[in-house]
C-alpha cells in the first residue's frame, strides 16, 4: 500500500464575514457592488459573491445615510455626528467633510451632474450642498417631522427636489426660485401616517409615495394632484417603479394583458411594493390592480406570532437587467429575477446574501461533490451556502427554536438528506434536494445537542440530548419524496451518561456509536441495541467532540482540558495525548485516512496534527472568537470553520501548491544567481547590486560595495548603483549597513556606503522608509564609537611622527614648511662634520676612552642645540 501523502499546509481560500448590520445601503449604477453600513464602517461588497472588496473605517459614528455619485467614484456618508463626508472609492480616503444639520442626516441624494448633494435631516430641514465647495446652496424648511426620504427629479430641465417626512406629507421644492416664499412648489397631503418611500416613474411625470398607512398615493406632477390611492393592506417600507425595456417590464406587461381589468384609455404605470408581510407585489396604478403577488414569503419566521414576523425594510430596482433587490430586517439581501417557463413567467429568488450569520454552532458539507455547506447558526433555520459563491442558496426552516446540531448524508437513492436537532427538543429529517421536511422525531426531554447519520447503510441516525439519553431513530419506510413530514420512530434508547451528551459519532461499519458528555467521559455502544462496550476515562474536563477513525480501531476526543486524546476501542486505553491549545478544544476530526487530524478550540485557533509523530504541523489564526464548528469534506478534504465571531472560513490543502511554488522560487533563485555571477564578471556592478538585493544576499552586497571602494572613481559607481534601488531595497540596505557597522573590519565600507546614501536621498524620503527610526538608533552608537577611535588614532599619530622624525627614520619635511629649523639643522650638521675631521686628525696615541668621552660630550652639545632651535621654532 502506497504511503499517505501528508498535508503540510492549509490556506484560507474564502471567508464569509459580517458585511451588513442593518441601516443604510446604496447600489452602484451598474449593480456590481453594494455600499452598506456595518457598525461604524462602510463595506463595499461584491454583489456576485458577497465578498468584501474594501472597507472604509468610520470614526465611531453610527451611519444613517449613504449616497453614490452617478459615476460611482465618490461615496457620501452621514451619521449621528451630523458630519457629512465625501469618500474617494479609489483611495478610500475622506477628501472633504462638513456639518450643516442640527440633527442626524436621515436621507441623501446626489444630482445626476454629481456636483450637487441634497440631505434630509431629523431637524426637519432639507439642505442642498455644493460638493466641491462644501457650502450650502439651498435651505428648505417647512416639514413638521423628521425628513426621511429625498430625491432629485431625473429631468435636468426640471430643477425640483422632492422630500418625504414623518409628518405624512410630501413636499416639492423649486431649486431655481429666488423668492423664499416660492421655494415650496407643492405640499402633497393624502397620507395619514409617516411616508416611508417615494419614487418617480420613468418619464418623470408621476410620483409614487408609500407610507405606514398601508396605501400608495399616485401623484401627477403637472398639477400636483392625487391621481389615485392604492390600498395595499400592509405597512409599506418601500415602493419602486418598473423600468422600461427590462425583463420586469415584459413580465408585468404580460401580466397586464392577462388581467381581466384593463384600462386602455391611459398609459399604464407599474410599480412594486414591499413591506411587513415579506412578499413582493406588482401593481398597475390605473385601476389599482395587483398584477402579481408572491404566494408565500421567502423570509422564514420562528412562529405564527405577528410580532415575530420580519418583513422587508427596503427595495431597489437593479440596473442592467439584474432584477429586484429587497433587504430584510434580519440583514439579508434578496435578489429577485424573472424566469420564463413554458407555461408562464414567474418571479423567483435567484440569490440570497446574508449580511450577518450570528454565532455559528455547527456546519457540514452537502452533496456528492460537496459544493454546498449547511450551517446552523443562532437561528431556527439551517442556511445552505454555495461554496463557490458563498451566497445562501436556500434555507431549511421548520424548527421553533434554535438549531443546535446537524449532520448530512447521501442516501442510496441519491437524495441529499439532512438531520437537525434543536432546542425545541425535536429532530427533523430533511430532503435537501427538494428542500422539504420529510420527518419529525419527538421524545427527548432536553435540548438535542448532537445528531449523526449511519455511515454505511444510512438506515438510521442517532441523537444525544441534554436529558442524558442516546436514541437510535429508524429511517425504514420513510419516503424521501414525501410532501408532508411523518413521525419518526426510535429503535432503541439508553441512559448513556450522568450529564448532557455533547457529541455522538457512528463507526464506519455502523456497528458502534460513541458519545461524549459533560461528565468528562466518552462511552462506546454496540448497535443496534445500544449495549455498552467500554468507557473512556482520562479527560479532566467535559468532552465536546468524538469521532471514529476511518481506518483504525480508535476514537479521537476533544475536551475542555485543552487536550485531544486518541483511544483504543478494544480496551478503552488512551493511546496518545496531544497538547498545544491554550484553551478548550471544541472539535477534532481525522483527515488523510486517519494519519492526521485537525482541531479547533476556544482560543480561536485551527491546528493541523500528525498522529504518528504527535507533532503540531501548523497553526492558523483566522478567527477572533471561539471556533465552535468544524467540517471536513470526505472527498476534497476541504475544511470549513465557523465560530462565535460569525465568520465562516474555507480552507484548501495547499501542500502541492506550496511545493511547486517553492520549486519555482528555487529555480528562479538559481537563474538569478547565475545572472548575478555573470554581472560580476562583466563588471556591471549596478546590475549585480540590484540582483543581490533581490536575492537577499547581504554578504554578496558587501563584497560588491567593497570591490567598488577599491576601484578608481568609486564614488560615481556607488552613486550610480544606489540610484537604481527602490524604497524597499533602501530599507534592506540600511539593515545591512547596520550589521556591517557593528564589526570593525567592515565598518569602513559601511560608513562609505552610508555617506553616499545620505548624499543621494533627501531627508524627506529617508523619514518615509519603514522602520528608519529603529535602524538609525542601531547605527548611531557604533558610528560614534568608530569616530572616537579614529580621533584617538589621529592624535597618537602626531607623537609617532615626531619620534620617528627625531630618530631620522622618516624623511625630513621640505624646506618651504620649516625654513628656520632646516637652516639650523644644516649648521649643526656642518659643525658635526668639522668636529669629526678634527678628531680624525688628532694623534692616535690618545686613549680611546678620552676620545669617546669627547665625542659623547660633543654630540650631547650639538643635540641640545638642535633641540633648542626646534623648540624655538
Amino acid at each position: 500500500m502506497a504511503p499517505h501523502s501528508l498535508k503540510k499546509n492549509y490556506k484560507c481560500s474564502r471567508s464569509l464575514k459580517q458585511f451588513y448590520g442593518g441601516g443604510p445601503f446604496i447600489v452602484s449604477s451598474d449593480g456590481s457592488f453594494i455600499a452598506c453600513a456595518c457598525g461604524d464602517a462602510i463595506n463595499i461588497v461584491d454583489s456576485s459573491d458577497s465578498s468584501v472588496k474594501s472597507t472604509i473605517e468610520g470614526d465611531s459614528d453610527t451611519l444613517t445615510a449613504l449616497a453614490l455619485s452617478p459615476d460611482d467614484k465618490f461615496l457620501f456618508s452621514a451619521g449621528h455626528s451630523r458630519q457629512i463626508r465625501v469618500w474617494d472609492l479609489e483611495t478610500l480616503k475622506c477628501i472633504r467633510s462638513w456639518k450643516g444639520h442640527e440633527g442626524p442626516v436621515m436621507g441623501m441624494a446626489c444630482h445626476a451632474s454629481g456636483g450637487v448633494l441634497a440631505t434630509a435631516g431629523a431637524d426637519r430641514k432639507v439642505l442642498v450642498w455644493d460638493v466641491d465647495g462644501g457650502f450650502c446652496t439651498h435651505y428648505f424648511k417647512g416639514h413638521k417631522g423628521v425628513v426621511s426620504s429625498i430625491l432629485f427629479h431625473p429631468d435636468a430641465n426640471k430643477n425640483i427636489l422632492i422630500s418625504a417626512s414623518d409628518d405624512s406629507t410630501v413636499r416639492v421644492w423649486d431649486l431655481m426660485a429666488k423668492n423664499t416664499e416660492k421655494k415650496c412648489l407643492a405640499i402633497l397631503e393624502k397620507h395619514f401616517s409617516a411616508v416611508t418611500s417615494i419614487a418617480l416613474s420613468v418619464d418623470g411625470l408621476t410620483l409614487f409615495s408609500a407610507g405606514r398607512d398601508k396605501v400608495v398615493n399616485v401623484w401627477d406632477l403637472h398639477d400636483y394632484s392625487c391621481k389615485t390611492t392604492v390600498a395595499t393592506f400592509e405597512v409599506l417600507e418601500a415602493v419602486t417603479t418598473v423600468s422600461s425595456g427590462t425583463p420586469f417590464a415584459s413580465f408585468v406587461t404580460s401580466l397586464d394583458q392577462k388581467s381581466k381589468k384593463k384600462d386602455s384609455s391611459s398609459l399604464a404605470t407599474y410599480f412594486i411594493t414591499v413591506g411587513e408581510r415579506g412578499v413582493v407585489r406588482l401593481w398597475k396604478s390605473e385601476g389599482s390592480v395587483c398584477l402579481y403577488e408572491q404566494k408565500s414569503s421567502d423570509i422564514t419566521v420562528s412562529s405564527d406570532d405577528e410580532e415575530s414576523k420580519r418583513g422587508f425594510t427596503a427595495a431597489a430596482m437593479l440596473p442592467s437587467d439584474r432584477g429586484l433587490l429587497c433587504v430584510t430586517a434580519d440583514q439579508q439581501f434578496f435578489f429577485y429575477s424573472v424566469v420564463e417557463n413554458a407555461e408562464e413567467s414567474e418571479l423567483v429568488l435567484s440569490k440570497r446574501l446574508v449580511g450577518y450569520n450570528e454565532e455559528i454552532a455547527e456546519m457540514k458539507f452537502l452533496g456528492d461533490e460537496e459544493q454546498f455547506l449547511a450551517v446552523a447558526t443562532n437561528l431556527e433555520e439551517v442556511r445552505v451556502y454555495d461554496v463557490a459563491t458563498m451566497s445562501c442558496s436556500y434555507v431549511l426552516a421548520g424548527h421553533k427554536e434554535v438549531v443546535l446540531s446537524l449532520d448530512t448524508c447521501v442516501s442510496s437513492s441519491g437524495n441529499v438528506l439532512v438531520v437537525t436537532g434543536s432546542k425545541d427538543k425535536t429532530v427533523r429529517l430533511w430532503n435537501a434536494t427538494s428542500k422539504s421536511c420529510i420527518g419529525v422525531g419527538t421524545g427527548h426531554n432536553g435540548d438535542i445537542l448532537a445528531v449523526a447519520f449511519a455511515k454505511k447503510s444510512f438506515s438510521f441516525f442517532v441523537s444525544g440530548s441534554g436529558d442524558r439519553t442516546l436514541k437510535v431513530w429508524s429511517l425504514d419506510g420513510i419516503s424521501e419524496d414525501s410532501e408532508e413530514p411523518v413521525n419518526l420512530k426510535t429503535r432503541s434508547v439508553v441512559a448513556a451518561h450522568d450529564k448532557d451528551i455533547n457529541s455522538v459519532a457512528v463507526a464506519r461499519n455502523d456497528s458502534l456509536v460513541c458519545t461524549g458528555s459533560e461528565d468528562r467521559t466518552a462511552s462506546i455502544w454496540r448497535l443496534p441495541d445500544l449495549v455498552h462496550v467500554v468507557t473512556l476515562r482520562g479527560h479532566k474536563r467535559r468532552i465536546f467532540s468524538v469521532e471514529f477513525s476511518t481506518v483504525d480501531q480508535c476514537v479521537i476526543t476533544a475536551s475542555g482540558d485543552k487536550t485531544v486524546k486518541i483511544w483504543a476501542i478494544s480496551d478503552g486505553s488512551c493511546l496518545k495525548t496531544f497538547e498545544g491549545h491554550t484553551s478548550s478544544v471544541l472539535r477534532a476530526s481525522f483527515i488523510t485516512d486517519g494519519t492526521q487530524f485537525v482541531s479547533c478550540g476556544a482560543d480561536g485557533l485551527l491546528k493541523l496534527w500528525n498522529v504518528n509523530t504527535s507533532e503540531c504541523i501548523a497553526t492558523y489564526d483566522q478567527h477572533e472568537d471561539k471556533v465552535w464548528a468544524l467540517a471536513v469534506g470526505k472527498k476534497t478534504e476541504m475544511i470549513a470553520t465557523g465560530g462565535g465571531d460569525a465568520v465562516i472560513n474555507l480552507w484548501h490543502d495547499s501542500t502541492a501548491f506550496d511545493k511547486e511554488d517553492e520549486f519555482r522560487k528555487e529555480e528562479e533563485a538559481i537563474l538569478r544567481g547565475q545572472e548575478l555571477e555573470n554581472a560580476v564578471l562583466d563588471a556591471e556592478y549596478t546590475k549585480a547590486i540590484r540582483l543581490a538585493f533581490q536575492l537577499r544576499r547581504p554578504h554578496k552586497v558587501f563584497e560588491l560595495f567593497a570591490g567598488l571602494c577599491r576601484k578608481r572613481e568609486s564614488d560615481e559607481q556607488i552613486v550610480k548603483a544606489l540610484q537604481g534601488l527602490e524604497k524597499e531595497e533602501f530599507r534592506l540596505l540600511f539593515e545591512y549597513v547596520r550589521e556591517w557597522n557593528t564589526k570593525p573590519k567592515l565598518c569602513h565600507v559601511a560608513q562609505f556606503v552610508l555617506y553616499q546614501t545620505f548624499n543621494i536621498l533627501p531627508p524627506t524620503e529617508i523619514v518615509q522608509i519603514k522602520g528608519i527610526g529603529e535602524l538609525l538608533e542601531g547605527l548611531i552608537p557604533y558610528s560614534q564609537r568608530h569616530y572616537n577611535r579614529i580621533d584617538r588614532f589621529v592624535r597618537s599619530s602626531f607623537l609617532l611622527d615626531y619620534t620617528l622624525g627625531e630618530m631620522s627614520v622618516i624623511d625630513p619635511e621640505t624646506e618651504s614648511e620649516y625654513p628656520k629649523s632646516k637652516k639650523k639643522e644644516k649648521e649643526v650638521s656642518a659643525a658635526m662634520e668639522r668636529d669629526t675631521e678634527e678628531l680624525n686628525q688628532e694623534t692616535p696615541s690618545r686613549k680611546r676612552k678620552s676620545q669617546k668621552s669627547k665625542d659623547r660630550s660633543s654630540k650631547k652639545r650639538l643635540i641640545a642645540e638642535a633641540q633648542g632651535s626646534v623648540v624655538a621654532v
